[in-house]
């Protein structure tokens, strides 16, 4: 009981950061999607003196992707009513021409006056509207749950990893005569703290084999069953393959950098 009890000490810290990472991955990729919906639902309002082109405007910036012309008999079609073809030629002759801009990927705000700025310079460009407000509550929101996530897993990884810390500390004491006799016949460090490594390796792997176990229910069994649309839609976002691999691999580090400082500083304080 105690044994299961001292792996449980490791894995389930270790598990907790494994779980923050790939609820991260798993934010990351759905809202990646989100990112391309906004990104291609937002535009830019560009008047010009005269008729542009998209290459003309790639000159001006580079995050420029397209642009649609808004045909100015639309614009005025209310007002020419009941007027002379005369009078609608010159009313169309003095009409500015406008456009619908888009951009190549999602920007933040800043970066969006800084394409206004750059455009309004062409003398050619009579105004750059870029609907700022609904854009940057937009972002803004999504920006600040990005931030909060990162924070809250930070936080948690920091006080798993102190979590593990310990209880390498506890295995250390467990073996510290076998590791000191070793130490007197002239052992390298890496061998006398073998069965640390062997045992954080192990449970390493045991951590990883359960988080991914975890959301592979979820993707395969919870995600169907749940009737919920928006998770349907993204079933195949939620866990993949490569996530295995990134989380087998952030454990390992994990494990081997905090059993390599434990046994490292421990040797310091000795000496």
């Amino acid at each position: 009981m105690k044994f299961v009890k001292n792996h449980l000490m490791f894995i389930l810290p270790l598990m907790a950061i494994l779980l923050g990472v790939e609820f991260y991955l798993v934010f990351d990729r759905t809202t990646d999607s989100y990112e391309k919906t906004l990104k291609e639902g937002y535009t830019m309002l560009v008047v010009t003196k005269k008729p542009v082109t998209l290459q003309k405007l790639k000159v001006l910036n580079k995050h420029i992707a397209n642009i649609k012309a808004i045909e100015r008999e639309q614009i005025i079609s209310e007002v020419i009513q009941g007027v002379s073809k005369e009078n609608k030629k010159e009313i169309l002759a003095a009409l500015p021409y406008f456009y619908n801009v888009g951009l190549d990927s999602y920007l933040g705000t800043l970066q969006i006056k800084q394409i206004q700025y750059g455009l309004e310079k062409d003398p050619n460009i009579k105004r750059v509207e870029t609907f700022g407000s609904s854009y940057s509550s937009a972002y803004r929101l999504f920006s600040f749950i990005k931030f909060l996530l990162k924070v809250f897993i930070g936080f948690m990884g920091m006080v798993s990893l102190f979590l593990i810390v310990k209880q390498i500390e506890v295995w250390k004491y467990t073996h510290r005569e076998r590791m000191e006799i070793m130490e007197i016949f002239g052992a390298p460090l890496i061998l006398r703290s073998g069965i640390l490594f062997k045992v954080a390796i192990s449970d390493a792997f045991i951590a990883t084999f359960f988080v991914s176990g975890i959301f592979f229910y979820v993707k395969f069994i919870w995600a169907t069953q749940s009737g919920i649309n928006l998770i349907v839609h993204k079933q195949n976002e939620l866990f993949q393959v490569a996530d295995m691999i990134i989380l087998l691999g952030i454990a390992l580090l994990l494990v081997v950098m905090a059993v390599y400082s434990v046994v490292t500083s421990s040797r310091g304080a000795q000496e």
